[in-house]
Order: structure tokens, then sequence, then C-alpha cells
């Protein structure tokens, strides 16, 4: 429980204080202190509780804080009268929960969930890492036939205890191809019970390191197969079922050796393979060449070949084409990939005698063929499109800094939320500048844009509820009115403030009359 857990902290930070360690342990019962916390740490994970313990924090990582809060009803009362000042202003009551403790989280100096993982340091410190992630791996339910391994010491005793076949997952929480797996790995625990055993081990951290050097440990996931306590195979089937690897166990194999790829000089290929020593005498030859510049290892390179190949194919067959595809393959002779400004691999350059007359990033036969016909002058690439921001307009563009104080001195704003590669808000923009032209001398009315995809302006967005772009939001005063889900045209943007501008005049006139 979280109140046994409190008990464990506390005996952690006298023990450190105790062998005068650099202090984690440290007491946090004004709010003024708590509301500083909270502003200069962005990951705070904080425990109310009324066990009568000193108000403690410890420090999970350096930019991530846990906290302890006392909450002691005679402490309160006797010796510690802010303590319960602090819980009365954030509005919690640990003495309302079970236990008498309740565990929250803050994040960017507000709340933001509360703990619900199970109450351990190796839990909480997972979660400070990425408290929107997924929980450890032998916290879910759905892992529960998985053996979830430590310590190498209980790695041993498992090996020399274990009568069972035993495929031991070596991972590390933060890689992506573990996490694709373990749903996978764990399924196939499910299955025949009794007759083998899946085990998996996060072996990322320093002490370790021995361990993935004795079993040849060199990426993640490694899988090691073991029988009678001795290691026998890898599996290696990364893109297999819960069923391949159950079928995989029926009969262990060692991985097959794979077949050595072919160099692409020595396939059957029409392209003409270039090097250092003859490119120069090849360009000379030929009045125009398409060449690609490649590495062997590269995948994008190797994703291109069988199209470039075929384009090879379909040019050596016309008689309107009198020009050649090549490669080169870059991978040892950089100076030349330096003289013709290669950037990187798989990319193709036009040459004539001269070099770089234009680039193409990968293209079917048809496009190579039209490249390679004259004329051969490459078509400028289009002016870079100028944000909304950097266009004169009327429409005030705002950002989380200036947003509230903006809004609060405008009887009426529309703001629109907005992406810029949004094709709906690029449809409106027009529209809504329009109409901002239209009321630019009214001192009370603003029509305003966020770009919700700048900066902290998405956890502005999330604040006023936008889900979509763009969204329309009505603010009288800096105070959220309604959504506008009118005409997004002009007529409709300027309908809408010429509506409300009317109700205030409406009242301006029945008030005279009132009075």
């Amino acid at each position: 429980s979280i109140g046994a857990l409190f008990q464990r902290i506390k005996q952690a930070g006298l023990l450190l204080e105790a062998v005068k360690v650099s202090p984690l342990i440290e007491k946090v019962s004004d709010h003024k202190d708590f509301k500083k916390l909270l502003r200069t740490r962005t990951n705070v994970l904080v425990l109310y509780t009324n066990t009568g313990s000193n108000v403690h924090s410890l420090c999970a990582s350096t930019r991530s804080r846990l906290v302890f809060c006392r909450m002691t009803e005679r402490l309160l009362h006797i010796r510690d009268p802010e303590g319960r000042k602090l819980c009365k202003k954030v509005k919690v009551d640990p003495g309302s929960r079970r236990g008498g403790a309740e565990l929250l989280h803050y994040k960017d100096g507000t709340f933001h969930t509360e703990y619900n993982r199970p109450a351990t340091f190796k839990s909480m410190v997972a979660f400070l890492k990425d408290p929107s992630g997924p929980s450890l791996w032998e916290e879910n339910p759905e892992a529960k036939d998985v053996v979830h391994i430590e310590t190498e010491k209980d790695f041993r005793k498992l090996l020399k205890r274990e009568e069972r076949p035993v495929l031991l997952m070596f991972y590390a929480p933060w890689c992506g191809v573990c996490k694709r797996m373990q749903p996978i790995f764990q399924q196939a625990a499910t299955g025949p019970r009794g007759k083998y055993v899946l085990a998996g081990m996060n072996v990322h951290p320093a002490e370790f390191d021995g361990l993935k050097q004795e079993f040849n440990v060199k990426g993640y996931p490694t899988f090691c197969y073991f029988e009678k306590g001795k290691f026998l195979h890898h599996y290696e089937n990364y893109g297999g079922t819960a069923e391949d690897i159950a079928d995989w166990m029926k009969s262990p194999r060692p991985p097959q050796p794979k077949t050595p790829e072919v160099p692409w000089p020595e396939t059957d290929s029409q392209v003409f393979h270039l090097t250092d020593e003859g490119f120069d005498s090849f360009l000379e030859e030929h009045p125009a060449a398409l060449v690609m510049f490649y590495a062997p290892w590269c995948g994008h390179c190797k994703k291109m070949k069988p199209e470039y190949d075929e384009a090879a194919r379909v040019l050596n067959r016309a008689s309107d084409v009198s020009s050649f595809m090549s490669a080169h393959s870059a991978g040892r002779e950089e100076p030349l990939v330096t003289e013709h400004d290669r950037a990187g691999w798989a990319l193709t350059a036009h040459l004539m005698k001269r070099p770089a007359a234009s680039d193409t990033p990968g293209s079917s036969d048809e496009k190579s063929r039209s490249i390679l016909k004259p004329p051969l002058i490459p078509e400028a690439p289009p002016p870079p499109e100028r944000s909304w921001e950097d266009q004169p307009s009327s429409v005030s563009h705002l950002g989380l800094e200036d947003f509230r104080e903006a809004l609060k001195k405008k009887k009426h704003a529309l703001v629109m939320f907005y992406a810029p590669w949004c094709p709906h808000c690029k449809n409106a923009v027009p529209h809504f500048s329009t109409a901002a032209e239209v009321f630019r001398d009214d001192r009370k009315i603003v029509y305003a844009a966020v770009d919700c995809t700048r900066g902290q302006n998405q956890e502005l967005c999330k604040q006023e509820g936008v889900e979509g772009y763009p969204t329309f939001n009505h603010y009288n005063y800096g105070k959220f009115v309604e959504k506008y889900n009118g005409d997004r045209g002009e007529t409709g943007f300027i309908g809408f403030m010429r509506s409300l501008r009317g109700r205030d005049q409406e009242k301006v006139v029945k008030r005279k009359e009132e009075l």
C-alpha cells in the first residue's frame, strides 16, 4: 500500500542521512515552497499522508521530484500547522483515502494525474521517466505467465533449478522492437504451460554488461534458448507470431546462415557500374547519363534498385533516347561523392560532361526516360510558402505567453486555432483575414489566430478544447463563450461579429430607455 511505501521511503531517507550521502530527502510543508517546487521542477510526484512522519521530498532525477507532505492530526495542531494549510489549499484530504495517503502527479506546474501504479520504487522511477507511457512489463496483468527476472542472481538461480527449456528475452524498456514483441512473447507464454518457460530480463543497466558479453547481447531484444542451464541457440525471428515461437520451442534449432547478397555489379543488370577511375572517361564517351550514387548497405538504395534496373532495360530498348543509366558505389569512394555534392545515398544526378544538372529522389521508368530526353534544364523549385504570421493582415497572432492578457482587453474575440499544414485552415485564412480587416478600427473586437503546432502553444490548444483544425472559439473579455460552427467564408465570419455588435447596441438602447 502507499502507507507502507511511505515507511520504506522514510527508512531509506534516514539511512541516507546516517551515511552522510547528499540528501535526497527534504522537508516540504509551506505552501509557497511547494508552489516554488512546482515552478522549478517540471515532473513532480507528491505523496500526501497522515502517517505522522516529517514532510519529505525525494529527488528521483535531475528534473523530477517525489514529494512527501505531512498530514498528521497531532502534528498539524501542535507542531506543524503549515502542513494542514498546504493540503487545504491544494484541496487534498489523504485522511479520506484508504491507508491515509494519496499520491498525485504534477506536470509543468499543474496537476496531471493520480498515480495508480504499484507503490514500488521501480514503478515510480519508471513513471517519472515517462508519466504518459506504459507501465513496466512485469506489472502488465497479461504478462503474468512470463517469468520476470530482476537480478543476475535470480537469473542464475532460474537456470540452475529449471528442468524445462527456457527462452529468455533480454530487452531494454525504451526499445521499440522489444515493445512490439512483448505482447507476442507473453501470448506465447500462455500456451502450453508446463512444457517450457518464457522469461524476460531488462539488461540495459550497466550492472549487466558482463551478462550481455557472456551471451553475445549486442542489440535489443536478444533471445537466448537454454536447456538444463546451458545456452544452446539464439532465436532470431523478430517478425514472428506467438505461434511461430511456440512452433520453434517444439523443435529448437540454431538460426540458419543467411545467403550472402550478390553485389549489384555482379547481377544481370543493364546499369553501367562506375568507379573513380572510369567515371570521367564514361561521361566523355556518353552524351548524358543518370547516375545513382549509392551505398551497398543502404535500405533506400536496395528498395530503389529494382526500379532503376527496369528503367535501364527500357532505355536500352528505346531508339529515341541517347542517354544511359549508371550507378556508382559511393560507400568506399568518398572523393567522387564530395565532388558531385552528394549529401546522402540513393540520390541520382543527371550528368552531362559537366556534373550536377538535376537531382531526382527516386523515379519510375517513364520519369527516368523523360529526364534523360532533351532539353536537359531542371525545373526551378517552387518558392517557399510564407507563414501566415509573416503576411500583412489585421489578424492578431497569439501564443501561450500573451493569449490571456490580449483577450482580456477585448469584448469580442474570435480565435482561430490552426495548423500550418492543414488544408481546411489554409482555405479559411484569406476569409478570416478579410473579416479582421473589416473590423480593424473597432477597438472592442479582435480576430486572433493561434498556431497549435508551435512550442508551448500545443498545451494552450489542449486547454482550450481544440480537438481538430481549424477550431474557432468566441471569447468575451477573455472568457470562453462558445465554439463558432458557422460558415467559414468571409460572409460567415463578418456576419457572426456583426450580430454580436448588434446585440450590444440593443442592450445600450434598452438601458437608455430604462433610464
